[in-house]
C-alpha cells in the first residue's frame, strides 16, 4: 500500500467522527422527546444552567483550562465549545474556546519536547511518520492542514510536533488558523441550538447550510493538498 493510500485511510476517520457526533445528537434529541428524560433534563433547563454557570466570574478560566485535560483523555472538544457558546454567548464563547484550544495545543507541544525520544516513539508509533515528514518540509502550512484534517488525536499530534522540533510560531499559528473553521462551525451550531430552544423562528437555516458547505469544501481542499505533499515526499525518497 502506498503512502498516499495509508494517509487517506488515516484522514478518513475524521468523517466517521462527524457521523458519530451527528448520530449522538439525533439520539439525544430522541431521548429528550420520547423518554422520561425530558421530565428531568429539558433543553430549557440545560440552557438555563449553562447561562447561570457563565455568570460566575471564574467560569471563563475554568472553560479555557478544561481543554487541556479534555485533549489528553480525548474528550470531545465541541462539547466544551457548545457549553461556552451557551454560557458566554457566541463571540466570547468563540474567543474562550480558541484560547483554550491553543493552550491545550501548547501543553502537548512542550510535553513532546520534554519526553524522551523512545517514549514519543512508543506513543506515536508509525501513524504519524508521513505527517512528520510533511511538517518538517512545509511547517506552517502543514500545521494548518493537520488541524483542519486531523490524522491522529490532537494530543498525539501535538506531542509528535514538539518531538520533531517544529517552530513554535508555525505550530501555534497553524493550530489557531486550522482550528478556527471547526470552532466557528461549532459556535454557529451552539448559537442556533440556543435559538431553536428559545424561539425556533430565529433559526437561520441558510447560514447553517453555508457554513457546513464551506467547511466541507475546505476539508476537501486541505486533504487533497496534504496527500499531494505526501506523494511528493514519497517520490523524493525513491
Amino acid at each position: 500500500m502506498s503512502a498516499a493510500q495509508l494517509s487517506e485511510e488515516r484522514i478518513r476517520p475524521a468523517w466517521g467522527k462527524l457521523a458519530l457526533i451527528t448520530i449522538a445528537v439525533v439520539a439525544l434529541a430522541a431521548a429528550w422527546r420520547y423518554t422520561p428524560l425530558s421530565e428531568y433534563v429539558s433543553p430549557e433547563r440545560a440552557v438555563a444552567w449553562a447561562e447561570s454557570v457563565g455568570a460566575v466570574p471564574w467560569a471563563p478560566l475554568v472553560v479555557m483550562l478544561a481543554y487541556t485535560p479534555a485533549c489528553l483523555v480525548m474528550f470531545p472538544r465541541p462539547a466544551i465549545t457548545l457549553f461556552a457558546v451557551i454560557a458566554f454567548g457566541p463571540v466570547l464563547g468563540f474567543v474562550f474556546s480558541i484560547t483554550g484550544i491553543l493552550g491545550a495545543a501548547l501543553a502537548t507541544y512542550f510535553l513532546g519536547r520534554a519526553l524522551p525520544a523512545h517514549t514519543v516513539r512508543h506513543l506515536v508509533g508509525d501513524k504519524l511518520h508521513d505527517l512528520t515528514d510533511v511538517l518538517r518540509r512545509r511547517g506552517l502550512l502543514a500545521c494548518f492542514a493537520m488541524r483542519v484534517v486531523p490524522a491522529a488525536p490532537v494530543a498525539i499530534e501535538g506531542i509528535a510536533v514538539g518531538a520533531v522540533r517544529i517552530k513554535l510560531w508555525h505550530y501555534s499559528l497553524g493550530t489557531v488558523l486550522g482550528m478556527v473553521p471547526g470552532t466557528l462551525t461549532t459556535t454557529l451550531f451552539g448559537d442556533q441550538i440556543q435559538a431553536a430552544i428559545q424561539d425556533p423562528s430565529k433559526i437561520n437555516y441558510w447560514l447553517i447550510i453555508g457554513v457546513v458547505l464551506f467547511f466541507a469544501v475546505l476539508i476537501a481542499i486541505v486533504r487533497r493538498w496534504f496527500l499531494r505533499q505526501q506523494r511528493l515526499i514519497a517520490r523524493h525518497r525513491h
